[in-house]
C-alpha cells in the first residue's frame, strides 16, 4: 500500500501530513483523519493504512505543525498512564493554542489539498478523528457543509464548548454524523441533551456510548485501548463512509 510525507500549504505556513491509499491506478473517495492529542505515530499511521485498505485515500495532517513537524514531541512507545502527566504537560499549550480560528483556517487547507489529490475522485469527502480530533471535524463539516458527506468522532469533546456553541455547530452540518463516546466521558443523561441538540438541529445522525470503555479506547498505543471497542468504531465507521461516499 502507497503511503506517503507531505506537505500542505496553509496561511500559517506548511503542515506535514501522513497519506495512505490503496495500490491501483483509480481514484478512491477522500477522508481526512484528525489525529488525537498525541498526533501522528505509529498507532495513527496503522489505523490510516488499515482504513485506505477498504478503499480510500486517507489523509493525517499533523495539527500542530506550528511547532514542529510530527512527532513535534517525543513519545514512548507506549503511553501509559504514567506517561501521560509529562506528555500532557508538553502538549497543553500546544492544544490551547490551536483556536477555533486556527482550525478553520486550516481545515479550509487540508480540504483543499485532500480533493486536489490527483489520487482522490471528485465529489464530497468525509472527515473522521479522535479525541480532539474528532471535535475539530465536527467544527470542519460544519465550516464546509457543501464538501463534507459524513463525520465520525471518536471519544470525542463535541460538547466542549457548551450548549449555546454546540447548537451554533450543529447548525449548518449537512453531513451524516456518527459519535462513540468512552463511558467515562459521557453519562447517559449527557447522551440525551447530545441527541437532543443533534435532533433538534436535524442532523442525521448516530450518538452512542461505547460500553465499559475509558477516554481513548481507539488507540492500540494507550493504557485506554479495547479491542472490542476498537471494532465496534470500525463496523460503525465503514458503514458510515460506504453510505455517503461514491467509488468511481
Amino acid at each position: 500500500m502507497p503511503t506517503e510525507t507531505l506537505h500542505i500549504p496553509t496561511a500559517d505556513g506548511r503542515a506535514d501530513a501522513f497519506a495512505a491509499y490503496p495500490d491501483h491506478g483509480k481514484r478512491h473517495p477522500g477522508v481526512l483523519m484528525y489525529a488525537d492529542g498525541f498526533g501522528i505515530r505509529p498507532a495513527l499511521c496503522e489505523m490510516a493504512r488499515e482504513l485506505a485498505g477498504h478503499g480510500y485515500y486517507v489523509l493525517v495532517p499533523n495539527l500542530f505543525y506550528r511547532h514542529g513537524t510530527a512527532p513535534v514531541i517525543e513519545l514512548p512507545a507506549h503511553i501509559g498512564e504514567d506517561a501521560r502527566p509529562a506528555v500532557f504537560a508538553q502538549l497543553m499549550p500546544m492544544i490551547e493554542a490551536h483556536t477555533t480560528e486556527r482550525v478553520l483556517r486550516d481545515a479550509d487547507a487540508y480540504l483543499d489539498f485532500l480533493t486536489g489529490r490527483p489520487e482522490v475522485e471528485a465529489g464530497p469527502v468525509a472527515v473522521t478523528g479522535y479525541c480532539i480530533g474528532g471535535l475539530l471535524g465536527v467544527r470542519t463539516a460544519a465550516a464546509h457543509p457543501g464538501k463534507v458527506a459524513a463525520v465520525a468522532g471518536f471519544h470525542s469533546p463535541v460538547v466542549a464548548d457548551g450548549p449555546d456553541g454546540l447548537h451554533g455547530l450543529l447548525s449548518s452540518i449537512t453531513a451524516k454524523v456518527h459519535l462513540g463516546h468512552a463511558e467515562t466521558d459521557m453519562t447517559p443523561e449527557a447522551l440525551s441533551a447530545l441527541d437532543e441538540a443533534l435532533e433538534a438541529a436535524g442532523v442525521d445522525h448516530t450518538s452512542e456510548i461505547y460500553p465499559g470503555t475509558d477516554h481513548g479506547f481507539t488507540m492500540s498505543d494507550t493504557d485506554a485501548f479495547d479491542p472490542a471497542a476498537s471494532r465496534l468504531h470500525w463496523d460503525r465507521l465503514l458503514p458510515l463512509l460506504g453510505a455517503t461516499l461514491t467509488r468511481g
